[in-house]
């Protein structure tokens, strides 16, 4: 770890949760509910924090056992509990009196959730640049490095908001992937719960012809078009436009298809290896297998109508170091592929 990763006290934002029992899950103890929904604490450790006064229930000093009762207001004060390292490394890359458009790292979180708050692009525009809290249009995942774009008022907010649910914004990501990726794919279908993988949050690609019927209830429709730029050593560096925004659509459907994201812990060449992320026991040789030590995908590419102007816009962020290191082993000589 080295200082950027450590946010100094007089720049933290106060951290709290706060949250109304459902009736779903009344009945349950204070301390198993919280274990069960926010598994970054186990049960120990949020009976821990209970017992230190973190936890109040209805404003109220609460108890392990107590059982919740609908409409339960419990809060958790986590402030001073020390978050996960990250790098904190963003960029501006465009700025106009609306919106403001960055270009972040790839171990960044957009937003608070689980473990992190203060170590998130949400906290840092505030604390370090001042600006009112982030309205972010667009997230990448904590390992996705590349542009987010943030609105600056409700107005710009509402305008981009609609043009990303239309589909009227262009996407292009650069993305590393294992094997000998074809020219071109146009992949639509769908996309809905991986329930033979042991990882809760995974999901699965099916191609299908048309959206008119899902699989399953919960299964979304999605449209990504790939491109090779080039290959060489076993691993291919692809252009991916999504023209739909799904939750990890690129990198399901890409390990559907057959070419593993490099570098991705979740939808890679072993997905054990996340497992052993979350307990720090990557070993020599996951590291060897990953080649990265991140997913290797950057959102590089940005195009929409401002929301004011009516003018095309277009955001654009470089790929960053640790990406550019693999584009070596994509320009073999005798494989590389151009397109």
């Amino acid at each position: 770890m080295d200082d950027r990763d450590i946010l100094q006290p007089e720049t933290l934002l106060t951290r709290d949760m706060r949250l109304n029992v459902k009736e779903a899950e009344a009945g349950q103890p204070l301390a198993a509910y919280l274990a069960s929904r926010f598994t970054y604490h186990d049960h120990a450790a949020w009976c821990r924090l209970i017992d230190e006064g973190r936890v109040t229930l209805n404003g109220n000093p609460a108890a392990i056992q107590h059982p919740l009762a609908v409409g339960d207001r419990i809060q958790y004060d986590a402030s001073g509990i020390p978050e996960p390292p990250v790098d904190d490394t963003f960029a501006v890359v465009w700025e106009d009196a609306d919106l403001l458009a960055v270009n972040k790292s790839g171990n960044l979180p957009c937003h608070p959730g689980g473990r992190y708050f203060n170590h998130t692009l949400w906290a840092l525009l505030q604390t370090r640049c001042g600006y009112a809290p982030p309205v972010f249009i667009n997230r990448l995942d904590r390992e996705t490095s590349g542009v987010v774009l943030i609105a600056k008022n409700r107005r710009a907010a509402a305008h981009l908001w609609r043009q990303f649910a239309a589909h009227r914004v262009d996407k292009r990501y650069t993305v590393y992937v294992e094997g000998r990726f074809p020219e071109r794919i146009d992949a639509a279908g769908w996309l809905l719960p991986d329930t033979a993988s042991v990882i809760r949050k995974k999901r699965r690609w099916i191609p299908a012809v048309s959206p008119a019927a899902a699989p399953v209830p919960d299964a979304e429709w999605c449209e990504t078009a790939f491109t090779r730029v080039s290959c060489g050593n076993g691993i291919s560096r692809v252009t991916a436009e999504p023209r739909t925004g799904r939750l990890h659509q690129i990198r399901a459907t890409l390990f559907s298809l057959g070419f593993p994201v490099t570098g991705d812990k979740v939808y890679g060449v072993d997905e054990t290896a996340f497992l052993r992320f979350c307990t720090d026991a990557l070993t020599e040789v996951d590291h060897m297998r990953l080649r990265i030590k991140r997913q290797a995908l950057h959102a590089a590419w940005l195009r929409f109508r401002h929301p004011a102007k009516q003018n095309w816009v277009e955001v654009e962020a470089p790929l960053p170091s640790d990406m550019a290191a693999l584009n070596g082993l994509c320009h073999s000589p005798k494989t590389s592929t151009s397109v």
